[in-house]
Formats: C-alpha cells, sequence, structure tokens
C-alpha cells in the first residue's frame, strides 16, 4: 500500500490524515495516510528514511518548510517563490518540493464564486502565509494586489522579490480611502484574538473578506468585517482542505472533490 505522511511538530491535531484518507476513498484510490511526529533537529533524517522505507511523498508542515525547501533537488516556482514547501514528492532518488497553500486559497476562493480577475485585492501580512499566495493570486489577473503590513519595508521586499507592476506596498495605517473588492487576511493576528489594524472604511458590503485561520466560530477579523457590512466572510478551512487536494493531485494525478470534505470538518469543529 503506498505511504504517505505529514511532517511536523506539533502534528497531533493535523486534520490532514481524515482529509487524504477521505480523497482516497472518494476516488477509490489505496493508500495510507499518517502523521509523523519529528524532532526538530530530525527533519531531514525523518524524510530520508521515509524514503527508504518506499514512501511515496509527503506533506511538511510547521516549523519545516523551509527545511523542506532546502532539501528539494528540484522546485516549483511557486515553492521557490514562497520561499517554502508543505508538499514533497519522490521520484528516482529526487526529492521534488512545491508549494500548494496558495493554490489552495485560490481554489477556496472560486469555490466560493468570489471574482479574482480584474479584482482590487488587499492582501494583509507580508510574512510566509502571504508570501505563499502571491504568484496564484497574480495567476488570475487581478488589476491590483496591495500588500499592507505593519513594518512596510516588509511588504516592499516582497514587492521586490515578485517583480510585477500589479503589487504595491504600505502600512496598515494607509489602507483607508482605498477601494478594494478582497480582502485577504494573511496575518497571524486571528489566532491570538486580535485584529490587523486596518481603518473601518477599507470594507463596504460588497467586498470580500476571507481569513486564511479558521476555528470553531466566526475569527476576529471576519467578525469585524461582518460588523462593517461585509456580507461575504469566509474563513480558511476551504483553504486547508484546497492545499491537500491539490497535493492529492500531484501524487495520484485526480482532483478529489472538496465540498463534502468541507462540510464534514465544519461538523467536526462545531463538535468540539
Amino acid at each position: 500500500m503506498d505511504q504517505y505522511r505529514v511532517f511536523g511538530n506539533p502534528i497531533k491535531h493535523s486534520r490532514s490524515p481524515f482529509i487524504h484518507q477521505s480523497f482516497a476513498q472518494t476516488t477509490k484510490q489505496v493508500l495510507n495516510y499518517e502523521t509523523s511526529l519529528v524532532e526538530l533537529d530530525g527533519f531531514t533524517e525523518a524524510v530520508k528514511q521515509f524514503i527508504c522505507q518506499g514512501g511515496k511523498g509527503a506533506n511538511v508542515t510547521v516549523p519545516f518548510k523551509e527545511q523542506a525547501l532546502a532539501i528539494s533537488h528540484e522546485l516549483s516556482d511557486r515553492a521557490r517563490l514562497a520561499g517554502a514547501v508543505n508538499t514533497l514528492s519522490f521520484n528516482n532518488g529526487k526529492i521534488i518540493g512545491d508549494n500548494t497553500d496558495g493554490e489552495g486559497l485560490v481554489q477556496d476562493l472560486l469555490r466560493n464564486n468570489v471574482q479574482l480577475e480584474n479584482s482590487r485585492i488587499l492582501l494583509l501580512g507580508a510574512g510566509g502565509a502571504a508570501k505563499g499566495v502571491i504568484l496564484p493570486l497574480l495567476a488570475q489577473n487581478p488589476t491590483s494586489i496591495v500588500i499592507a503590513n505593519r513594518t512596510v519595508s516588509k511588504a516592499e521586499a516582497l514587492i521586490e522579490q515578485f517583480n510585477d507592476n500589479r503589487l504595491k506596498a504600505c502600512g496598515f495605517e494607509q489602507t483607508s480611502g482605498a477601494i478594494y473588492d478582497v480582502i485577504i487576511n494573511a496575518t497571524s493576528a486571528s489566532l491570538s484574538g486580535k485584529l490587523p489594524t486596518i481603518a473601518d472604511s477599507t470594507v463596504s458590503k460588497s467586498t470580500v473578506c476571507y481569513d486564511m485561520v479558521y476555528g470553531k466560530e466566526f475569527t476576529p477579523f471576519l467578525n469585524w468585517a461582518k460588523s462593517q457590512g461585509a456580507i461575504k466572510v469566509i474563513d480558511g478551512i476551504g483553504m486547508l482542505v484546497g492545499q491537500a487536494a491539490v497535493s492529492f493531485n500531484i501524487w495520484r494525478g485526480l482532483k478529489p472533490e472538496v465540498e463534502t470534505v468541507i462540510e464534514q470538518l465544519k461538523l467536526s469543529l462545531a463538535q468540539e
């Protein structure tokens, strides 16, 4: 039976095994997918050992995404520009690194009927989460992507790296007075119950607000967006399933259906 893993630390609460086993069931694939808790200094050795045991592929989560980039013999453009790898494939002794986070986000936005082409996007944050989604978002041909960050120089550094004239940088306080079709929160603020300090005026009734974080209830960012009148607010659970679906397609050559898995995860969260 083909073996897959997700490497991380911590890893106990990962939902990846449930997601991928669900994909396998619906696509009639015979495989086994498990979590693997890796010591902080043991990632490279764990991957090598898994390859020697006949492993077919692996997902990588915190804190090993940069290490996964370093050990890859080949990289996709989106992994190279993201500076991180979350999906490894093993082929004839080669480790191939990819990053499916951004594509997972894009597919979830499209699944929710969000118009990305010719849209004005505000991306909050300039860390790894933001970096990983820029290339897939640009591929959807938006009019502009404004990267807002507390430290403007970090946002400016991203723009230099991607070298695309549709990208602009600003501080959180400089977001007021502009109109955005889509606002994506790629900061970690929601994890600590906080909000990015952007102006209330950035949100209107027609603004789609998306938070990469998800939980049992709406995040502080999404609650704030609703209080400003936004009708369409979306959390990151669909992105989680979406990025897994892209990984599954890389490994198995099949695009699994995601709706049922998303609904099952939402139900599971509600019961926790």
